[in-house]
């Protein structure tokens, strides 16, 4: 499976698709299954790495300093390129915002893996990333469209995407670490978790797209209309994110991370706050799923092509790299 996971992905998400329009009175239950089962995939991705080395990686200040900076700089300042030329309606522009403003903290570190980047960093990053974009988001809807659209968004859902999505999925992490460490059943069962990841990235995005497929209905022209805004923020973080990791001197691995966490954005934990929003909003949550399927096609993109991007040999010249 690990080898045609891209491939299990797609179909992942076409099933989605087909189910979420053959059978639209499903998507409610579905919306309730995202939280749980995106849980559960980090539950997984957090078990891979070794608790000691999450610690030690949070001590690659350079690598941390570029992710801020490429995410939380840059990424802002394109989208602010972008959003005069977004379609006029409100909610479109509500959840392409929530979308691109919010850096990646799950399945980022998978299609950076598969690509040769340093997972490892990007594991160590998550607990950052997602704090960051708590504190920050409110401030950029408010540059953005204003006080009136900002103060809709809560912080609630964000503390608790934090704690259901990070703390309790890193806390059993280490625990069934711990016990693996000291007993065999426990390496037993570790293993045995760690085979999980295909079939849980392929059933998020299956409830995922499901639960919000019957949504689309007279909007589809409007959502229709943001996907080149998305194809094109891939194309252009991947040179933005190319540049961040030279500015910082990181080696091949680091900097192909760093090209992943600019170009991936976090649709699937902020989709429940999309989800919270009053009822003449509600297209905005379509139009961060949309940020997914349109994500998720480019990753299969950026796996063949930011090897060639940031290739092994490419150390920034003769300058020393980040340890």
């Amino acid at each position: 499976m690990e080898h045609q996971q891209v491939a299990i992905y797609l179909a992942a998400m076409a099933v989605g698709g087909l189910l979420g329009w053959a059978a639209p009175s499903l998507g409610p239950g579905l919306e309730h299954a995202i939280n749980p089962v995106l849980g559960a995939l980090l539950f997984v991705t957090f078990l891979q790495v070794p608790a000691a080395e999450l610690v030690r990686s949070l001590r690659a200040g350079r690598f941390l300093s570029a992710a801020v900076v490429v995410n939380f700089v840059v990424v802002p300042l394109v989208v602010a390129a972008m959003f005069a030329f977004l379609p006029s309606d409100q909610a479109v522009r509500l959840g392409v915002l929530l979308v691109l403003l919010c850096p990646c903290v799950d399945y980022v570190i998978v299609f950076s893996g598969l690509a040769g980047g340093s997972s490892r960093r990007l594991l160590a990053a998550t607990p950052v990333l997602l704090v960051a974009q708590m504190l920050l988001l409110p401030g950029f809807l408010y540059l953005f469209m204003g006080s009136e659209l900002a103060d809709i968004v809560e912080v609630g859902p964000f503390i608790e995407a934090f704690v259901v999505l990070i703390v309790i999925p890193l806390a059993l992490a280490w625990s069934l670490q711990a016990w693996a460490a000291r007993r065999p059943s426990g390496q037993r069962v570790s293993d045995a978790a760690t085979t999980t990841m295909v079939p849980l990235m392929a059933a998020t995005l299956l409830v995922v797209v499901a639960s919000q497929v019957p949504k689309v209905g007279d909007s589809l022209a409007d959502v229709a209309g943001v996907v080149p805004f998305y194809v094109g923020f891939l194309v252009v973080m991947a040179f933005a994110g190319k540049t961040v990791a030279r500015l910082f001197r990181l080696e091949p691995p680091a900097g192909r991370a760093i090209v992943f966490t600019g170009a991936t954005r976090n649709s699937l934990v902020v989709l429940p706050l999309a989800l919270a929003l009053p009822g003449d909003l509600a297209v905005a949550a379509v139009v961060v799923v949309t940020q997914t399927l349109v994500e998720v096609l480019g990753m299969v993109a950026y796996v063949r092509l930011v090897p060639r991007l940031v290739p092994t040999d490419d150390h920034v010249g003769d300058v020393p790299v980040a340890s």
